[in-house]
């Protein structure tokens, strides 16, 4: 799909290829970093490989649909749209520092939306650095609505565990139990994002009583856990080798979790808003988000 804009605007929406990455890897580090100088808040990415790597990624994986903003032959921007699950996940979007307020962002948006509508999607889902304003009014004037707030968390891992719960490697014979357990918490499955994480050896989950209570893709910014209760959600935590960066999400409604990170040293890197457009059904249970959801 390509978009033509406004001449005023003077920029073209389309789908990226795998020659892009390395340029709109350049300029996510960039934005988030200008973004975060601004308000005086540490950098979401330490360096440009560590934000280039996971657009590399998200450009060749055959179920994300990835955009970029071009003008004059050069990118100037980026976006996606995790199609992995029933409720597609946005982001991260972001625009050269060079190119912000000239309407790049709104075309980014608009051409990830047009595509779930396109494809039927039930729903679509992002989360908002809440310190950016324009993003927050952007996103709330295209229809999406706030519907929680979370801290995303990092520091030292843990490495404890809790007496009675066992944390172990996921297998394809626990992916039944995964994706059930998560329409419980959730009202729809990852099924997805579970498959892929069993696949790399990045799932985990947490059993009790001699049978799963919860389940990570891995403790971390970029994925997602479910659990029955906090407790379960706590070995999965207490367990992980490292939470990468910029750490991992709590819903900060659950203050009983978000007390007990900040008792083992944990400490809050940026806070951020949750919006949802379309369906949307309040989680049942306890759970840490990934960046889209």
């Amino acid at each position: 799909m390509t978009i033509e804009a406004p001449e005023r605007v003077n920029v073209r929406i389309r789908e990226a290829v795998d020659a892009d990455w390395e340029e709109a890897g350049r300029i996510c580090y960039e934005a988030f970093a200008s973004l975060a100088d601004q308000h005086g808040f540490p950098h979401d990415f330490p360096t440009v490989a560590a934000a280039a790597e996971p657009i590399r990624w998200l450009i060749n994986h055959p179920r994300v649909y990835s955009v970029v903003a071009e003008r004059d032959g050069r990118v100037v921007g980026s976006n996606f749209l995790d199609e992995r699950g029933t409720i597609s996940a946005i982001g991260p979007i972001s625009v050269d520092p060079a190119s912000q307020d000239r309407h790049v962002g709104r075309l980014l948006m608009d051409a990830v939306l047009a595509r779930a509508r396109e494809r039927q999607a039930p729903g679509v889902r992002l989360l908002q650095i809440a310190y950016h304003n324009r993003s927050l009014s952007l996103y709330a004037k295209l229809g999406m609505q706030v519907r929680g707030a979370f801290a995303a968390m990092h520091g030292a891992p843990i490495l404890e565990r809790l007496p009675g719960y066992d944390v172990r490697p996921a297998t394809m014979d626990d992916e039944e139990v995964m994706n059930a357990l998560c329409v419980r918490v959730h009202g729809h499955a990852r099924a997805g994002e579970v498959r892929e994480a069993i696949d790399a050896g990045s799932a985990r989950v947490v059993q009790h009583l001699g049978r799963i209570s919860g389940y990570t893709t891995r403790i971390s910014y970029f994925a997602h856990s479910v659990a029955e209760t906090n407790v379960d959600l706590r070995a999965l935590i207490s367990e992980a080798e490292d939470f990468g960066t910029p750490g991992f999400l709590v819903p900060l409604e659950n203050a009983d979790l978000f007390r007990w990170c900040l008792d083992r040293g944990l400490r809050v890197f940026f806070v951020t808003n949750m919006m949802t457009l379309g369906l949307y059904q309040e989680p049942e249970g306890a759970y840490l988000p990934s960046v889209g959801y």
